[in-house]
């Protein structure tokens, strides 16, 4: 059975079961309201499945797409409503109170594809579908832990359109990229430095490609490892709660920052860039729930959005929104409207 825990109990469960070595599976909300813990012998998968870098239960669930003839098509908000938004942002961070703020906003799509369809076929290192709740197929890193107690970050930030001639060279050498990207190292590693020691950035700004079924997408993350302290899987919960929200996901300064976009988004994320995980009884693995379609009672809606800075163009930041809005494979004859 899957319940909702509040945080307190919650870490007291991750903890718990990390001392135990206890294999367990978390989704954690972006408001951190409703926390779940539930260890993989308790997950029944008519209701849930899930595949965490190849970790899964999904077994013998397979459905062919050619029996399908897949449709896609989205209807994002106008430019002029994501705009209020947007400038409401741009105002607070030329205030000062904010250098960096993730704006994202709710796109309608239909698809003749149920959730479970989409999860089954997808391709992403973090998947996970709830029935009657959401589909999750993210690119995204969170944290890992190994059993000596490494723990490493990947947060993923700058997208380009992979087609556009010398994308890679544009995205690499773009200067509102470059600073954003800069900005949420510099808080995932004072983050990171909250629960370990010997913190730093192993790798900066590699490239990744993620395959759509719009063609592909080139982002930039970076690696940042520390090393834990002895006895920490007895903290297992505390660790992960305190790096959260996902500082990729909110922005810097991260309190002030998650009001802002509160504020600008009208609403709560709820498991939407929250993040997911299983801990094997040996080591951890999460990922940020970025690329996400939510079931509502008036429709299917998928969620995306980008990293505002001072110096973002609107109309751009738009377009970014509304082209992380895709189907997670590429079938051959997958018509895509907008």
């Amino acid at each position: 059975m899957i319940h909702y825990l509040d945080q307190i109990d919650a870490i007291k469960l991750m903890n718990k079961y990390g001392s135990q070595s206890l294999p367990f599976l978390f989704m954690i909300d972006f408001e951190l309201q409703r926390p779940i813990v539930v260890p993989l012998e308790h997950i029944d998968p008519s209701i849930l499945l899930y595949n965490i870098n190849g970790q899964h239960n999904v077994y013998g669930q397979s459905i062919p797409l050619d029996d399908i003839a897949p449709l896609f098509h989205k209807s994002p908000i106008s430019f002029s409503d994501y705009q209020k938004g947007f400038d409401y942002v741009i105002e607070q961070e030329k205030a000062g109170n904010s250098y960096l703020a993730n704006l994202t906003y709710p796109t309608p799509v239909n698809t003749n594809l149920s959730l479970k369809e989409i999860f089954l076929q997808s391709n992403a290192p973090y998947r996970v579908w709830w029935d009657k709740h959401f589909v999750v197929f993210s690119p995204e890193s969170f944290i890992t832990i190994s059993r000596e107690g490494q723990i490493a970050s990947y947060p993923m930030k700058g997208t380009i359109d992979a087609s556009i001639p010398n994308a890679a060279g544009i995205l690499l050498d773009d200067q509102k990229e470059k600073a954003e990207h800069a900005t949420i190292v510099d808080l995932i590693r004072n983050d990171l430095s909250i629960v370990a020691r010997q913190v730093e950035v192993s790798r900066y700004r590699y490239l990744e490609e993620i395959t759509t079924g719009q063609g592909g997408l080139l982002q930039t993350s970076s690696e940042i490892t520390g090393q834990l302290p002895n006895g920490f899987w007895n903290k297992l919960g505390d660790i992960v709660f305190q790096l959260l929200p996902a500082g990729s996901i909110s922005g810097a300064p991260k309190r002030k920052t998650i009001e802002i976009i509160q504020q600008a988004e009208h609403g709560d994320r709820g498991y939407y860039t929250g993040i997911c995980g299983i801990f094997d009884g040996q080591q951890l693995d999460s990922g940020v729930m970025i690329r996400f379609i939510e079931e509502k009672p008036e429709g299917l809606l998928f969620r995306s959005g980008g990293g505002i800075t001072a110096q973002s163009d609107g109309w751009s930041e738009y377009q970014e929104m509304i082209r992380k809005v895709y189907l997670p494979f590429v079938p051959q004859s997958v018509p895509i409207y907008v």
